[in-house]
Parts: structure tokens; C-alpha cells; sequence
């Protein structure tokens, strides 16, 4: 357990993701507080840490993030919080008759922005309503996958370059109306072309070896044949997807939970119908690029 005067940090078990932070208020905490380095810190070795019992209206949230690195400004307006567009909405919920963000997002396994070149570094949630039955997030810890991967699939990966696209994720909204698919996906292609990143990552940090993949972005393997791609991504993903490789977080009432991205793939969890759920997310970028030898 780490302790800097009322901050404490435990530790998960042994193969374990996720350190508890309690102790805290980070409002309280000024940019400068040494909480915020042994935060990063953890982060980088826990892989994802939960920050207890957090009180934060949008503009503290947005201002936790500063300090802790660079908030990002998700590329699409239409989940961008009306008054914050450093907040990332998910929501079911009308506000004022209004529609606020988007609903029914992230299902699916995926690591943020890796669709982007410089894709990004953590993501923090701040859950504002959910179901205390069914919110949660599902991760994935990549570095422990590659270490279990079998000789093949290994051998396969190792120098191999990865195709990342976000077009079939994309959520329609208003202003697609009257618009074809064609138009659509010409349109998503210039704002976020499809982008090549290395199969295996190197932390720049830790130096741990990582395996970078996604069912939700990831496209192709470069050089392999439709037929070849379909296959061996199908294998890859039924091998990362696997139970036992599988964490959950659900949700207490307060919790501020930050992760990174290099390490985790995550999904969120179903909300049943007729039932709400709400959450901001921001983005953050760290101090380091995403992964060694990707220029900044």
C-alpha cells in the first residue's frame, strides 16, 4: 500500500488490474501535489485506478484532468457536453426535452481512439446515473495476452503491422439525414483516415510488450489476404476475448476511474431497456507518446 499523508493506495491481488485510491478529494489537491504523480504512477503499473468517493460538478471534472495530463477534445461534437467539450456524454437521458450526448456507446471491445495516429493515452469516467445492477466496464489487460499467446498466433503478430478504422462504429446523427452511406462513410474517412499501428506495442514507460488489437477498430493485418485476415483476426480475437482473461468494475456511487489505453481494451456493459444510465468521460494524453518509437 502507498501512503503520501491521508492518500492511500491498495494494490489489486497478484494478476490483478486496478489499484483503489482513497483518502482524497482531488478539488482539494493543487497541480502541483505529489497525489497526482504516485496517481500516474499507479496507472502505469495497475494498469486502471479508482479514485473513491469523488464530489465533481463538470467544471472540477474537467480541471482533474488538467491536472493529471492533457484533456482531449473528442473529434465529433455530437458527444460533447453542452457547456464542456472536453466532456464526452453518454447518455439515455433527455435533458430540457433536449437530446445530450449519445446513448449506447462503447459496447463492444475496443481501446480508445486507436483509429487515430496519435491515439489516446488514458481515459478517465465519472458516472453521473446508472443501474446499480448492470453499469459497469469490461476489461481486457493486453500485456497479459501477449504472454499468453500461443507460438502461432505469437508468431504471427510479432512485426506485424495493424489496419485501424473507426467507419462502422460511427453514430449516426441528425445532420446524416438525406445523406447515402456512400456520402457517410467518405465523410468519417477524411475526418479520421484508417491508420497502421504496430500489432505489438512497446509501453513507453514500463517497456512491457503489448499486444494492440481490437475487434472494435481493428480491420486488417497488413499483407494478408481478405481471406488470411478473416481467419486470423476471427482467431486473435476469440483468443483475447477468452473468460478468464476478463475483468469487471461496476460502479459505486462517486468513483472516478482512469485507465490506459496501451494496456486495456475495454467494453462497456448492456443497459436494459427502460432503464437510464448517464456518464462523462474524458480523454486524457500523458507526457509520453503512445507507444516507443511512435513520433509525437
Amino acid at each position: 500500500m502507498t501512503t503520501t499523508e491521508t492518500l492511500q493506495i491498495q494494490s489489486p491481488p497478484k494478476d490483478q488490474i486496478g489499484a483503489i485510491v482513497t483518502g482524497i478529494d482531488v478539488n482539494e489537491l493543487g497541480a502541483d501535489a505529489p497525489q497526482w504523480q504516485l496517481m500516474r504512477d499507479a496507472i502505469y503499473r495497475h494498469r486502471l485506478i479508482v479514485i473513491r468517493d469523488q464530489q465533481l460538478d463538470e467544471s472540477q471534472y474537467v480541471e482533474c484532468a488538467r491536472k493529471l495530463g492533457r484533456p482531449q477534445v473528442y473529434f465529433q461534437s455530437n458527444y460533447h457536453h453542452p457547456n464542456h467539450p472536453e466532456i464526452f456524454v453518454s447518455s439515455n437521458i433527455a435533458e430540457n426535452g433536449q437530446k445530450v450526448g449519445v446513448a449506447r456507446t462503447g459496447h463492444y471491445w475496443h481501446t480508445d481512439c486507436s483509429f487515430e495516429q496519435q491515439p489516446l493515452s488514458w481515459t478517465s469516467i465519472y458516472p453521473q446515473v446508472f443501474p446499480h445492477d448492470a453499469r459497469g466496464t469490461l476489461y481486457i489487460d493486453m500485456e497479459k495476452v501477449y504472454r499468453k499467446l500461443p507460438d502461432h498466433l505469437r508468431d504471427l503478430v510479432d512485426d506485424a503491422v495493424v489496419i485501424h478504422a473507426g467507419q462502422l462504429r460511427y453514430k449516426v446523427q441528425a445532420s446524416d439525414i438525406d445523406r447515402s452511406l456512400q456520402e457517410l462513410l467518405d465523410r468519417i474517412n477524411e475526418e479520421v483516415p484508417p491508420v497502421r499501428h504496430p500489432a505489438v506495442i512497446e509501453h513507453p514507460v514500463t517497456g512491457e510488450k503489448i499486444l494492440y488489437l481490437n475487434r472494435g477498430f481493428s480491420v486488417a493485418i497488413e499483407g494478408l489476404s481478405h481471406e488470411e485476415n478473416t481467419a486470423k483476426l476471427a482467431e486473435l480475437f476469440e483468443f483475447i476475448e477468452r473468460p478468464e482473461h476478463i475483468h469487471e468494475h461496476a460502479w459505486s456511487e462517486g468513483d472516478l476511474i482512469i485507465w490506459d489505453n496501451r494496456f486495456l481494451i475495454h467494453m462497456s456493459t448492456a443497459v436494459k431497456p427502460g432503464q437510464h444510465s448517464k456518464s462523462y468521460r474524458i480523454g486524457i494524453y500523458d507526457d509520453h507518446p503512445f507507444y516507443r518509437g511512435l513520433v509525437r
